[in-house]
């Protein structure tokens, strides 16, 4: 009789000491995956930093279609939801050389799977007034960017909204 009930202690004793280690690992995966989460939103920030540097260099129009995703969304006030790349190619047709558009990512976050986040931050517009003077336009916007299977980061909506600053965003 003591070998069987040595021999069930033993397998609890084993089966206790399995799942200790099963959780042990299963935790520290957990925080591997927020510290690889953490470190994938430092670079979200930084891309759309470089996102915002290339609207500065080489004008929105050539900056959006560089981080656009085929699927993307663009949410525009007083208008519908622009959808696909091809019609926001067809709304940035026109030249973009009357304003500047830059914008300062705040932060960012991805989700667990690694493959969704978003950023955002404020953004300002300067251009010319009809009498000449210089007008900026500020406001916050958000960005969703997904990773395709290239690795690649490319945005899948962006939206922002102006009000920033006295006059509803407008200074003089």
């Amino acid at each position: 009789m003591e070998s069987d009930l040595t021999k069930i202690l033993q397998m609890k004793s084993l089966t206790w000491l399995f799942t200790t280690l099963l959780l042990l690992t299963l935790l520290q995966t957990g925080c591997d995956q927020d510290g690889r989460c953490k470190r994938m939103a430092k670079e979200l920030l930084e891309l759309d930093r470089e996102f915002a540097k290339l609207s500065v260099e080489k004008g929105a129009n050539e900056s959006f279609m560089t981080y656009i995703d085929d699927d993307c969304v663009l949410l525009r006030p007083n208008r519908t939801p622009v959808l696909g790349r091809q019609k926001i190619e067809e709304m940035f047709s026109s030249p973009d050389t009357s304003f500047t558009l830059n914008w300062e990512p705040l932060y960012a976050d991805i989700a667990r799977s690694g493959d969704l986040g978003y950023t955002y931050g404020i953004y300002k517009v300067e251009m010319d007034s009809p009498e000449g003077k210089l007008v900026t336009k500020e406001g916050t916007y958000v960005t969703i960017w997904k990773k395709g299977q290239d690795g690649k980061w490319k945005f899948v909506l962006d939206t922002g909204n102006q009000g920033l600053g006295k006059n509803n965003g407008e200074k003089e």
